[in-house]
Formats: C-alpha cells, sequence, structure tokens
C-alpha cells in the first residue's frame, strides 16, 4: 500500500507526468482543486488537452453556464473559459493527455 496527502502534492495534481506523482504517466493527469469563494483565477485555455471536471461541491459559472454540485463539464482544446467561484468550491479535474505546460493564460 501507498499512502500519501493531498498536501504533498503541487496544487492538487497527484496523478500525471510531473513530479511528484503517485502514477507517472503521460496518458492522463488528475487533480483535485479547491477554490475560494471570489477566487480571481485566470482565463485560460489548454492547447492539446481535453479538461474532465467534476464539480463535487459549490457553485460556479463560466460564460453563461452556471454549475452546482455534482454537474461534470468537458471543456475541449482552445476554448477559453474564465471560472467565477460563487462559493467555495471543490473540483475533480483530469487532463487528457497529460502534458504539463499546456495551459495558456490569457491577458487581463
Amino acid at each position: 500500500m501507498k499512502r500519501a496527502k493531498l498536501s504533498q502534492f503541487k496544487k492538487g495534481w497527484f496523478l500525471g507526468a510531473f513530479k511528484p506523482s503517485l502514477l507517472p504517466t503521460k496518458q492522463f493527469e488528475v487533480g483535485f482543486k479547491y477554490h475560494r469563494k471570489d477566487d480571481d483565477y485566470p482565463a485560460h485555455y489548454q492547447q492539446v488537452a481535453t479538461e474532465y471536471n467534476l464539480l463535487v461541491h459549490g457553485r460556479m459559472t463560466i460564460g453563461e453556464e452556471t454549475f452546482n454540485d455534482g454537474d461534470l463539464f468537458v471543456i475541449p482544446p482552445g476554448e477559453v473559459v474564465k471560472p467565477i467561484f460563487i462559493s467555495d468550491c471543490q473540483v475533480v479535474c483530469i487532463k487528457v493527455p497529460s502534458l504539463p505546460g499546456d495551459k495558456v493564460e490569457c491577458p487581463r
């Protein structure tokens, strides 16, 4: 058995082609993300990876869409998103493939 704490990993990312990782793989990456209400998260997009998300808890918007507990959403490569956190949020994020450095932040 291998045991770890989420706090040991960078920004909640614990599986993927980076260090530290419980499973070093280029096939996908998985993170458990915490966002506080009104966090200023930058507009961004993935160049190659597709992002699969589960909003475990909270309420947020992306564009005209509002997401609540249990909602799933997929963001294809090249789609610019600017999440707005209406409440504290917990999100499981899976990116396919794992490409550290694929995320591009948009100018403010």
